[in-house]
């Protein structure tokens, strides 16, 4: 090849340089030059990385994971200064201490080293128990130095919340230990432990987002060998209270009486639907049904179109993605951001069995969806619980008014089998005393909800 025409390729590799070291060498072989060349352009085009080895320590951690013979293994860019082995380093967020074990980098098998110097990535063990110490985006600095920490970190905090219960109650344990192994290697992953009059022990788990819960459930059901079940997911709602108190709740059984709350606050999600232009019409009906305020429609090509609005998120994570799947024929694709919290008329739905509430049933609705969701519930419910020998009644009620009612009919003895004619007085009497005995047994008796009962309704 001709030298200006190598010098020519050079600055097209130079303008192209943005592509991963894979692309560059594809590139090379496709235009005929030697990787040297790609290599030098590299050089030239990215400036080294900033930092000065004689600052204070300022390293950046960008990923953790917890090693049974190490402790917790944190992976950091040291942005000024040097960590070495022995050194006394502090977690900004945290403020813990901790003194380092080892230092290293992976090329690509991980390899010790005796210092890290800025500009540099790898890894350091320090003894550290927990993955939530060493939080991805914190700032690790020498244990008595007083730096400003690096910008752009946040806490992670969960916004989906469930509850995960053992099928069977025996098994609380296993899952007890499982939730305590997999919490040490995510840190995004938080419980607390819950008791339900229906499922019995299990836990409140928060979560990142519906995908980061069908994981965790996953992998408990997976790596643990349990059978669970999860309650319907939900997320945080604020509540401001007559007293100018501000109070958060992810579970319908901390709600606080009508008659203290001030203002109900629910979390809003901005989200950019991809999808064929043909199916723009099913879409933008979906998102209506979900209380969403429409913010722009675009056409990015000619056939494709991003529909952008503005959702409750707790629309959300019920059946949201199911259905903009199914609406789509499967070639739809959402991607949405937390944007905030806005005032909400949202109410506490209770399901009561014979005037029983149900905790584990109650729910969280938009009133205007309150009667649809209540309907639906007690319908289901009058299909899946068995009949007793006393009537049961199911009603979805919000505070003390009832707004859905089904009524599951006592199973009856035919008491006048043996009665072959005689005076009609003898069989009023016979089913007098029979009622007598339902309303009695009715004030006594005790309606059991089965698991399938309670499945089935999570499925509704």
């Amino acid at each position: 090849m001709p030298q200006a025409d190598i010098e020519k390729t050079k600055r097209e590799i130079e303008e192209i340089i943005g592509l991963s070291a894979e692309d560059a060498i594809l590139v090379s072989a496709k235009m005929g030059i030697g990787i040297k060349e790609v290599l030098e352009a590299i050089v030239k085009k990215i400036p080294p990385p900033r930092g000065k080895r004689e600052a204070p320590l300022r390293a950046l951690v960008f990923d953790s994971w917890y090693d049974p013979y190490l402790g917790v293994v944190v992976l950091l860019r040291v942005v000024d200064g040097k960590i070495y082995p022995g050194m006394k380093i502090k977690f900004l967020s945290t403020g813990k201490v901790f003194e380092v074990t080892k230092v290293g980098v992976f090329a690509p098998e991980a390899t010790t080293l005796d210092v890290l110097y800025a500009g540099e990535v790898g890894f350091i063990a320090a003894g550290i128990k927990e993955v939530r110490d060493a939080k991805i985006g914190d700032t690790i600095t020498e244990a008595n130095a007083h730096v400003q920490p690096l910008p752009g970190f946040k806490e992670i905090k969960p916004v989906v919340f469930a509850g995960i219960f053992p099928v069977d109650s025996d098994e609380f344990p296993e899952l007890k230990e499982a939730i305590e192994k997999l919490w040490l290697n995510d840190p995004a992953f938080s419980y607390e432990m819950e008791t339900s009059a229906a499922l019995g022990f299990g836990f409140r788990c928060g979560f990142q987002g519906l995908l980061h819960m069908e994981i965790v459930q996953e992998r408990l059901e997976r790596e643990f060998k349990l059978n669970l079940i999860s309650t319907a997911p939900s997320v945080k709602y604020k509540i401001r209270l007559k007293n100018g108190k501000e109070i958060e709740i992810e579970n319908p059984a901390h709600w606080p009486d009508p008659g203290l709350i001030e203002e109900v606050l629910e979390p809003y999600i901005r989200a950019e639907i991809y999808t064929p232009k043909e199916y723009i019409g099913a879409l933008l009906t979906l998102c209506e049904e979900k209380r969403g305020i429409q913010k722009e429609i675009k056409y990015i090509t000619p056939d494709r179109v991003v529909i952008v609005y503005e959702l409750p998120f707790s629309e959300v994570v019920l059946d949201f993605y199911d259905k903009l799947k199914s609406y789509s024929r499967g070639y739809a694709s959402l991607d949405y951001q937390f944007i905030g919290y806005r005032p909400s008329d949202l109410v506490k739905m209770d399901i009561l069995i014979n005037k029983q509430p149900v905790d584990a049933l109650s729910l969280i609705v938009h009133r205007e969806k309150a009667y649809y969701r209540g309907r639906d519930l007690v319908s289901k419910l009058k299909e899946v619980i068995p009949r007793q020998l006393f009537e049961v009644v199911i009603q979805a009620a919000i505070g003390s008014k009832v707004i859905a009612r089904e009524r599951i009919p006592p199973l009856r003895k035919d008491v006048l089998a043996k009665c072959y004619g005689g005076d009609v007085t003898r069989k009023k009497k016979l089913l007098e005393k029979q009622k007598e005995g339902k309303k009695r047994l009715k004030s006594i008796g005790h309606v059991e909800i089965p698991q399938e009962a309670f499945l089935a309704v999570l499925k509704l």
